[in-house]
């Protein structure tokens, strides 16, 4: 088995790191003087750019051993406490011969995936053992801010860059040299540019397209492009505006993105341009989509991958009712990394609160809440969804799918703010969308009963789309949720 090149070639020093000085810098001056400070340090930046080989590096410069822990398999309160907390406090294993307490350093990768309520008091653990960690931590994080504010400000932060296409070209040309490999110089700089600042991803591409190769040159390279004609914002007007069904699932093979993300872009773009009928029937086959991609990871079959594509692409240019012209303005990327945190978050806080599964408030129940307060229009109902849900402004703005900065969702959640002050003083029921959530637990039961998920959805789509016919002001159906 031929073994990847990032793991064979992964520095073992600090000064192998390439392309992050000061930070590398930063981080070595951090060690050297732990005795002194005492304090965790978190190391973000983009996935690739060095940051937890920086931190195995560093171990072996100051020969501390390490005990690595992923965040996301380990998540909750209770098991960070005793793995990563043990770790972190015991110096046993680690005495030198003369007794003296030794160092490990302690990595914690993805320390970005703990989120509050979803992760059962997971991040306030790492938060506090953090504090009273009597070993150097590391946390790698590739969002700093999807961390909470405690975290970032009981540790010491270094940022890692992306790499720039002219420190990257060195390390290819190092690694063809290591394996007997001739080269084209273009050819290097051609897979730097293409990686966008990925140290990672350009080791990976070079080592496919070397394989099995004495020499690589500029044609094994433009051979080995992927497609990447259609940006994604192309797509966007594509399935959202412009083409049919079949036309729109053509075009997934020209965009260079996974169906995973192709579903992210769309879900948090698609209120920008459909209405409350077309946004609960596209919602509707994203939510398909989903649980397609779900198979994906739970068995490793990408095969279903084609099954989520039909519905990601072809299913939601379906649900649009008409052709659309003009320049929209999309935004940014999504704010919510690949792993759905925000939606699963929210999942998680409408599960707890109304007594249903937390896959029936992502499937059923939260697109339905998109669609009575799309763009925040009913004001009220969204004010007291925010409150019912302890939403936040990144919540609210998921949902209704306005911008989480403008001044119409900050008031949202102010508003939300004095109204759970109210309702604690009155000890007030929770009166909000009683129906919505007696609907979803009767929608799961009905899902139980008959084992047709499909059909029961595609009949809640058509029921709501309905009663936005129905409506001249696009808050149908309200009246009976209230």
């Amino acid at each position: 088995m031929v073994m990847d090149w990032t793991e064979k070639y992964r520095p073992s020093t600090l000064s192998e790191v390439r392309g992050n000085d000061k930070a590398r810098d930063a981080l070595r001056e951090w060690a050297e003087t732990w005795d002194d400070h005492r304090e965790a340090v978190i190391l973000h930046g983009s996935p690739g750019v060095g940051k937890t080989s920086a931190a195995h590096a560093l171990a072996n410069d100051m020969g501390w051993p390490v005990i690595e822990l992923n965040a996301s398999d380990q998540r909750t309160g209770d098991v960070i406490d005793r793995v990563a907390g043990e770790a972190a406090k015991s110096s046993t294993l680690t005495q030198s011969a003369e007794g003296e307490p030794g160092r490990r350093l302690v990595i914690m990768d993805e320390a970005d995936n703990i989120h509050g309520t979803y992760d059962r008091g997971g991040a306030r653990a790492v938060t506090r053992i953090v504090k009273e960690a009597s070993q150097p931590m590391v946390l790698i994080a590739n969002e700093f801010y999807d961390m909470s504010r405690g975290l970032r400000d009981a540790c010491r932060t270094i940022e890692f860059r992306d790499v720039s296409s002219r420190s990257i070209v060195p390390v290819l040309r190092d690694l063809c040299r290591k394996e007997g490999i001739a080269f084209d110089e273009k050819a290097l700089k051609r897979i730097a540019d293409g990686n966008d600042g990925d140290l990672r991803g350009a080791v990976k591409d070079l080592q496919a397209v070397a394989d099995g190769k004495d020499e690589v040159t500029v044609d094994d390279i433009t051979n080995g492009d992927r497609d990447t004609t259609k940006g994604i914002f192309d797509f966007l007007d594509a399935v959202l505006k412009e083409e049919d069904a079949e036309d729109a699932l053509h075009l997934t093979y020209d965009v260079d993105e996974t169906p995973d993300d192709l579903l992210l872009w769309l879900e948090d773009k698609a209120p920008k341009v459909f209405d409350a009928g077309e946004l609960a029937r596209a919602y509707d086959h994203l939510s398909r989509a989903d649980r397609w991609l779900g198979r994906v990871r739970a068995t490793q079959n990408y095969s279903y991958w084609r099954y989520a594509t039909d519905n990601i692409a072809a299913g939601v240019a379906a649900a649009r009712d008409e052709t659309r012209g003009g320049w929209t303005r999309y935004g940014g990327a999504p704010y919510r990394s690949t792993k759905n945190k925000t939606r699963d978050d929210i999942a998680a806080r409408i599960a707890e609160t109304a007594g249903v599964s937390t896959a029936t408030a992502r499937r059923d129940v939260i697109p339905f809440l998109a669609v009575m307060t799309h763009h925040c229009k009913n004001r009220d109902l969204t004010v007291r969804m925010a409150a019912r849900y302890d939403l936040d402004a990144a919540g609210v703005a998921f949902v209704t799918g306005s911008g989480e900065s403008t001044n119409k969702v900050q008031d949202v959640v102010a508003d939300a703010e004095e109204l759970k002050a109210e309702e604690a003083a009155e000890h007030g029921g929770d009166a909000f969308l009683e129906r919505v959530e007696e609907d979803a637990g009767e929608s799961e039961a009905a899902q139980a009963e008959s084992g047709d998920v499909e059909s029961l959805a595609e009949d809640d789509g058509e029921e709501e789309t309905a009663a936005d016919a129905e409506s001249d002001d696009g808050q149908s159906g309200l009246s009976d949720f209230m």
